[in-house]
C-alpha cells in the first residue's frame, strides 16, 4: 500500500515556516547555514515542493525558537 501526503499540508507548513521566518527578519540563507542546508532547500520547502524530513522541521523550530507545534499550527 501506498502511502500519499497531503500536498495542501506540505504548502501550509512551507507558508507557516516562511511567515515566522519573516516576522523574526530571518534571511532564508541565514535559516539554511544554522540548519546546515543551501537557501534552494529553505525555497522549496516554503513554497511546499518538497515533503521534508522529521530532521529538517525538528532544526528549523530550533533555529526559529519556536515549539515544533507551533510549526504546525495551520488550517489545510
Amino acid at each position: 500500500m501506498k502511502i500519499q501526503y497531503s500536498k495542501k499540508a506540505v504548502k501550509s507548513l512551507g507558508k507557516k515556516i516562511r511567515e515566522i521566518r519573516m516576522k523574526q527578519k530571518i534571511s532564508q540563507d541565514q535559516l539554511a547555514f544554522e540548519i546546515g542546508t543551501d537557501q534552494k532547500q529553505i525555497s522549496r520547502i516554503e513554497r511546499g515542493e518538497i515533503n521534508t524530513s522529521i530532521a529538517h522541521i525538528l532544526a528549523i523550530a530550533s533555529v526559529l525558537n519556536v515549539h515544533v507545534k507551533e510549526l504546525w499550527d495551520f488550517k489545510y
